[in-house]
């Protein structure tokens, strides 16, 4: 396959279809004020345009893998993004709350295919010595879409209806639609899979459960009964899941990538990595409107050199683990985090400003070194007919680390102020609770750096040794000759 003449344009149309699926999953951070004035809600209401959006999305993935070998890859990619450009649509001109619900829903349900389907095509279109390359462009998205959503959203709403939001996505949506119908070719194979209605359900409802349960733990707190209900119907369903899925011939999602001890191993570390990215991406803004008392547009501008850090340094990591392998570079991106989450547990209410965005930016350039080569590590060690079960099996991981560390360091943070309750003022109290949360943080990320040392030297060496193999063959073959 020629990689200059084929693989570019499908590249940069998965690249800009996750771009504008994953900046709507933060658009609304900074607008939720407006929209609850708007439309007289509380916030407990208003909290469901950002809770439906991650459940519906978190509940898609797992099946994506079955519809990768289901569908054809141009098929399934246009029928994702014109599920979320009607969702677009529908918050765009709705008249009231819940048609915005809905809305977000069907966006979700688009969005969320759409990241392991793009995985996989990348992992199946390069070969292992350029995948990092290739990766490391996803890690740019990831990093760039989530930290521009609240400052742009923060100047359009200060500036413009909060409407505008979805009328701005919506023509980039179409024009992606567009290139994909004339570009997009099947690079996928297709088993045709039967359709296992009943694992279905119990993938909808295991998963959806878990996420739902950590999703209002923060609220609603961990011993309440609504919280424990999703942790019991969720795990469950999610066990009989599982068990159909080992027992079934074909099935929806397979659990036996788990066998593949790298697999595992980095779906554990990015898990790791999601719930320290998140968990601070959520409470860094809150530190810092709630309790210092900058502007939504201040406290986007002091996440975006992290973000743009990590998007640089993304591609970059990509071709040193074309080199070297995910080893090195794991070791020394959580050993940044861990790091950068120590000095985040002493904020106060004068830590300046620039104290803030500089520690921020060094802990992204530590996630941006680690995240896609170690998800690259993993999904290089599976066969080609395992690698949608592996991309999906990986973003729904990390889909759920991410609420689980979200709503633990959210409720570390409350607690934390609770028990600060003589301090001189709330905000005082309630910034001993950020730095008790950013204590956990820190404790989570040395935990993944000491998984780092499991990674075995012949794995991280191997695509190294590979291409010194192939240089020796051809300097052999040229001696011979």
């Amino acid at each position: 396959m020629n990689q200059k003449t084929n693989n570019l344009p499908i590249v940069i149309v998965l690249l800009t279809g996750t771009f504008i699926a994953i900046l709507n999953q933060t658009l609304l951070t900074t607008a939720i004020p407006h929209i609850m004035n708007d439309l007289k809600i509380d916030a407990n209401m208003a909290q469901w345009l950002t809770t439906a959006f991650l459940l519906v999305n978190g509940i898609m993935i797992p099946i994506t893998a079955f519809l990768i070998e289901k569908f054809t890859t141009r098929k399934l990619f246009i029928s994702a993004m014109s599920l979320f450009a009607i969702g677009t649509l529908i918050c765009a001109t709705a008249p009231s709350f819940p048609v915005i619900i809905i809305g977000r829903v069907i966006q979700a349900a688009g969005a969320g295919i759409v990241m392991p389907l793009m995985q996989t095509v990348f992992i199946l279109i390069f070969p292992k010595d350029k995948r990092g390359s290739a990766m490391g462009m996803v890690g740019l998205v990831i990093a760039f879409a989530p930290a521009i959503g609240p400052t742009l959203s923060g100047w359009i709403v200060d500036n413009y209806a909060w409407e505008t939001i979805f009328y701005i996505l919506l023509p980039f949506t179409l024009i992606n639609i567009g290139f994909a119908y004339f570009i997009l070719r099947n690079v996928t194979e297709q088993t045709n899979p039967k359709v296992d209605v009943l694992s279905i359900i119990l993938s909808s409802v295991g998963f959806g459960g878990i996420l739902y349960g950590f999703s209002v733990a923060g609220g609603s707190g961990w011993g309440s009964m609504e919280v424990l209900g999703a942790f019991f119907v969720g795990g469950l369903s999610l066990f009989l899941f599982i068990w159909r899925q080992l027992h079934l011939p074909h099935p929806i999602l397979e659990f036996r990538v788990f066998q593949y001890k790298i697999f595992t191993l980095s779906t554990v570390i990015g898990m790791i990595l999601f719930m320290a990215m998140l968990g601070a991406a959520t409470i860094m803004p809150m530190y810092m409107q709630n309790m210092r008392h900058f502007s939504a547009m201040e406290s986007g501008m002091m996440l975006l050199p992290g973000a743009i850090a990590m998007g640089i340094l993304s591609p970059v990591t990509g071709k040193i683990f074309d080199k070297i392998g995910p080893k090195i570079l794991s070791v020394v991106g959580l050993s940044l985090v861990t790091l950068t989450s120590i000095l985040m547990t002493n904020l106060t209410e004068s830590t300046p400003f620039l104290y803030m965005s500089i520690v921020y930016a060094f802990r992204m350039m530590g996630l941006g070194i680690v995240l896609m080569p170690i998800t690259t590590a993993g999904l290089n060690v599976l066969p080609r007919h395992l690698i949608p079960h592996g991309t999906a099996m990986n973003n729904t991981m990390r889909q759920i680390a991410g609420s689980i560390g979200t709503a633990l360091l959210i409720t570390i943070m409350t607690q934390g102020a609770h028990t600060a309750a003589n301090a001189p003022s709330t905000e005082l109290a309630m910034i001993h609770g950020v730095n008790l949360a950013f204590v956990a943080s820190t404790i989570i990320s040395a935990v993944g750096l000491i998984l780092t040392f499991f990674i075995q030297k012949d794995d991280s060496n191997r695509y190294l040794k590979e291409k010194k193999q192939k240089l020796s063959s051809k300097v052999a073959f040229a001696q011979n000759k």
